[in-house]
């Protein structure tokens, strides 16, 4: 179970995995040693370096000190006690970022005893995702080794999941791997009268407990308190919406209550395009990698409708964590490299997984771009990103470098010397 807001405690995750034999243990647990805090300057010099934020600059230099950058630029002064990475012909580019999956909470989507991911009931407002999160996943350093230094740990639920959090990719623990707790409120949608009215009764609930505390004598109430985030506009409803009735509800919702609002899914976000503008109502495209909605839809509308998005003014950012959870997440530059084959331009496929993922979480001030006063949470990459055949050879959290190895590559190196021994004979 996810981790009650102010009352910590094990885990059933935690507490079936210790009834695992060791084998299966062993496969939860990932190898890497989590990175060291950066102790001197670090310059990347010759690459190209993809601000997003503006023109790329070729042959360029980043600087960054005790985990920001501080210089990019064709003449950057690097101190000489500097640590200099030669990366001619290279680039370079800021964390992509994942805005939606279950990393963290889930292992095997298969295997229920690695299914962390969400509560007994309802209504469940008070749990967090940020406690239940567990940095030991092999999961972790599959996705980082492709460029997703940061992704958003998102519980599930019936109607209420609970409060997501936006973690980094590296740490001992979940406090050390977490940028923005509390970061949104998850809600199912639905058009179905009664959970309408049962959803709209615990709002009314939560105004009323927000006024008798301010009177004071009130018990506390954990659910109530937890959806005064909502009510006093800290965290946004992150609306799971994918048709179009579902959208408006939410939106509707949203309006009578006076909350900040973000729809996931959105398949149908187009159709209802001058409302999410004239709302402000940003849209987390859950995958470009699925199916039409609808008989009558043509074949490519989930590949164009980034375009389509882009086209019509809508606020959006591209996810992968949709379909097949926190084991597609890695597949994310690939998501946004097909919107560009239906008519993305480059340069908008990739602010759709950085810059403007992290404007949606609110979260641009310290990541989503490189430019100067930001987290150096960026990766060296042989190519283009968006390429499947681009490797990412070094990456750094908030300065700190990571290490890129993961269960993948350890599978690769060992069936490759299986079949070479075969061939040779050995």
């Amino acid at each position: 179970m996810i981790a009650n807001i102010l009352r910590p405690r094990l885990s059933c995750l935690t507490f079936c995995i210790c009834l695992l034999p060791p084998s299966a243990c062993s496969l939860r647990a990932s190898d890497q040693i989590p990175g060291a805090n950066q102790t001197k300057p670090i310059a990347i010099s010759g690459a190209t370096v993809h601000t997003v934020v503006g023109e790329s600059i070729e042959n360029a230099t980043l600087l960054f000190e005790q985990g920001k950058i501080v210089a990019i630029g064709k003449d950057v002064a690097v101190p000489e006690n500097a640590m200099r990475i030669e990366a001619d012909g290279k680039h370079v580019y800021p964390s992509i970022l994942e805005a939606y999956s279950n990393t963290g909470l889930v292992e095997i989507n298969s295997v229920p005893e690695t299914t962390d991911s969400s509560e007994i009931g309802l209504f469940n407002p008070n749990v967090r995702a940020a406690t239940a999160f567990n940095p030991d996943s092999e999961l972790i350093p599959v996705n980082r080794a492709n460029g997703i230094l940061l992704a958003v740990s998102a519980p599930s639920g019936t109607r209420i999941g609970g409060l997501s959090a936006l973690m980094m990719m590296d740490g001992w623990t979940w406090e050390d791997m977490t940028l923005q707790a509390d970061i949104g409120m998850h809600i199912r949608w639905t058009t179905n009268a009664d959970a309408l009215e049962d959803l709209e009764e615990i709002f009314e609930q939560a105004k009323r407990y927000a006024r008798a505390l301010d009177s004071g004598g009130q018990p506390r109430d954990l659910r109530l308190e937890a959806l005064g985030l909502v009510l006093n506009q800290s965290v946004p409803i992150v609306a799971d919406a994918d048709s179009l009735d579902e959208i408006r509800s939410a939106v509707s919702f949203a309006q009578r209550h006076d909350v900040k609002l973000v729809i996931l899914g959105g398949a149908d976000a187009a159709l209802c395009a001058d409302l999410l503008k004239q709302q402000r109502v940003p849209v987390i495209l859950s995958g470009v990698y699925r199916n039409p909605g609808r008989r009558h839809t043509p074949y490519d509308d989930p590949y164009s409708l980034p375009k389509q998005l882009a086209d019509l003014g809508v606020a959006y950012c591209i996810s992968a964590g949709g379909r097949f959870g926190a084991s597609g997440v890695r597949n994310l530059p690939y998501h946004a490299a097909t919107a560009v084959a239906y008519g993305l331009s480059e340069e908008q496929a990739l602010a759709s997984i950085t810059l403007s993922a992290a404007r949606i979480l609110g979260v641009e001030d310290r990541v989503g771009s490189l430019q100067v006063g930001k987290d150096a949470t960026l990766f060296i990459a042989d190519g283009n990103i968006l390429e499947t055949a681009t490797q990412v050879e070094r990456a750094f959290i908030q300065g700190r470098e990571v290490d890129l190895d993961n269960k993948h590559r350890q599978l690769y190196r060992k069936y490759s010397t299986k079949y070479e021994r075969l061939e040779s004979g050995n």
